[in-house]
């Protein structure tokens, strides 16, 4: 996170603000994007965030980073103008309200005494050339499994692994415990796993 000058901001700094914008906005568009029907919704929700938050800045009391307070007034602020659209969904159980299996059931051995193992070993991506790992393609693989994800997954793979924040940050930011986070991770993981998996195969790469 980067230093914020919290008394320059409430002075009304311009750099200190434009730093802030700077620093927290891509951040602030990603996350908009999980709950907004479409980009211009997002970018608007956005804009809306940044003036709220110059004109709450001094009502700001610190018992959060201010980077979980901004992100926590534009998760409200993409809710609202997105209400319309039935796109929110609150985080109200630990199963995501979604009652599907993380990983398919047939990737699992179901008799013999192995039974519960892995029914082939997982694709060794440590074999996959550079080249094909960094393409663009791959990367637009990445984006649309996210996309494909429900809310709750996105908000929390995109913090947790494209911000690189950490479990107990989300967890305040969304108000859930660490198990529930914990739940919700795992099932965004595998599925954009797996969509890896479909496209990384040896059909596709010629490993």
């Amino acid at each position: 996170m980067i230093e914020v000058d919290l008394e320059a901001l409430r002075r009304g700094d311009d750099i200190a603000f434009l730093e802030l914008v700077n620093a927290y906005h891509p951040t602030l568009l990603r996350l908009a994007l999980v709950y907004s029907p479409s980009r211009e919704v997002a970018e608007e929700a956005v804009q809306e965030t940044w003036i709220a938050v110059l004109r709450a800045l001094d009502g700001f009391e610190g018992r959060s980073t201010l980077r979980t307070w901004i992100c926590r007034i534009l998760i409200n602020t993409a809710r609202r103008r997105s209400a319309a659209e039935n796109r929110s969904l609150p985080f109200s159980s630990v199963a995501d309200g979604d009652d599907t299996p993380a990983v398919e059931p047939e990737r699992f051995l179901r008799s013999g005494p192995y039974a519960g193992h892995w029914a082939s070993p997982l694709h060794d991506w440590s074999t996959i050339p550079e080249h094909t790992l960094l393409a663009g393609e791959l990367q637009d693989v990445v984006a649309r499994a996210i996309a494909a994800l429900s809310d709750n997954q996105r908000v929390v793979i995109t913090l947790r692994d494209v911000e690189g924040w950490t479990s107990d940050e989300v967890c305040e930011l969304l108000g859930v415990d660490a198990g529930h986070q914990r739940v919700i991770l795992h099932r965004a993981r595998s599925r954009v796993r797996a969509a890896l998996e479909r496209y990384l195969s040896p059909e596709v790469t010629g490993v």
